[in-house]
C-alpha cells in the first residue's frame, strides 16, 4: 500500500451545483456521498453525461436503502453490521465493499468494534462478499496517528488492499500510513485549484 497512489475522493455531500460542475470540469470524477437520496439527486442525471464518474458511498448505510445505493454506487465504505451484508448479498453481492472500524469504540459513531472485526470479516468472506479493504474515522479531539495505524495493520493481516482513511484535516497524516482512499471535502471544494493539483484524482 502505497499513500502517493491514493485516490482522492471529494466529498460533494451539501455542495451547491456551481461547485461540482467546477469540480467536474476540473477533471474530478470520484465523489464521495454521504445520503443515498441526496445522491441521488445530485448524480443520477449526471451519471448520463459523465460516463467515467465513480461514486463512493461514505456515510452510514439503512438497510431500507440498499437497492437505491447499490443502483447508484460503485463502492460502499461503510459495512459495519450482518444485516446489511446479507442485504447487499441479496441484491448485489459483488459491489466492491469497505469494512468500516469503529477504532475508538465511540457510542455514537457507527462502524465494527475492533474485537468483533475478525469475527465480522469471517462472516463476509463465508457470503462471498466483495470486500477490499476497511475505513476509518478517528474522534475529531484525538491525534490520528495511532487509528491509521492500527487500520493499516488489520488490513495487512487480513490481507486487504485498500484502506479509506483521511479527511481534510489530516489526510497527510493518512497518506503516511498508506492510505490507499482519502475522502477530502471542505479543503477541496473550498480551495479547490491548491488542492487539486497537490493531490491525484
Amino acid at each position: 500500500m502505497n499513500g502517493y497512489d491514493a485516490k482522492l475522493i471529494a466529498v460533494s455531500k451539501q455542495q451547491p451545483d456551481d461547485r461540482i460542475e467546477q469540480a467536474l470540469d476540473a477533471g474530478i470524477r470520484i465523489y464521495g456521498e454521504n445520503k443515498v437520496q441526496e445522491a441521488q439527486g445530485r448524480w443520477a442525471h449526471r451519471r448520463k453525461e459523465y460516463s467515467d464518474l465513480k461514486l463512493h458511498l461514505i456515510g452510514p448505510l439503512q438497510s431500507n436503502k440498499v437497492k437505491d445505493a447499490c443502483d447508484l454506487f460503485d463502492v460502499i465504505h461503510t459495512l459495519d453490521r450482518e444485516k446489511l451484508v446479507q442485504k447487499i448479498h441479496n441484491y448485489h453481492p459483488s459491489i466492491p465493499c469497505l469494512i468500516q472500524v469503529n477504532t475508538a469504540e465511540e457510542t455514537q459513531k457507527s462502524g465494527i468494534l475492533i474485537n468483533e472485526l475478525n469475527d465480522f470479516h469471517a462472516f463476509c468472506l463465508d457470503l462471498k462478499m466483495n470486500i477490499i479493504g476497511l475505513m476509518c474515522i478517528p474522534p475529531f479531539d484525538e491525534e490520528p496517528d495511532k487509528h491509521f495505524q492500527f487500520l493499516t495493520g488489520k488490513a495487512k493481516e487480513l490481507n486487504l488492499p485498500n484502506l479509506s482513511m483521511g479527511m481534510s484535516g489530516d489526510y497527510q497524516t493518512a497518506l503516511k500510513y498508506g492510505a490507499t482512499h482519502i475522502r477530502v471535502g471542505s479543503k477541496l471544494f473550498g480551495k479547490r485549484q491548491l488542492l487539486v493539483a497537490a493531490l491525484p484524482v
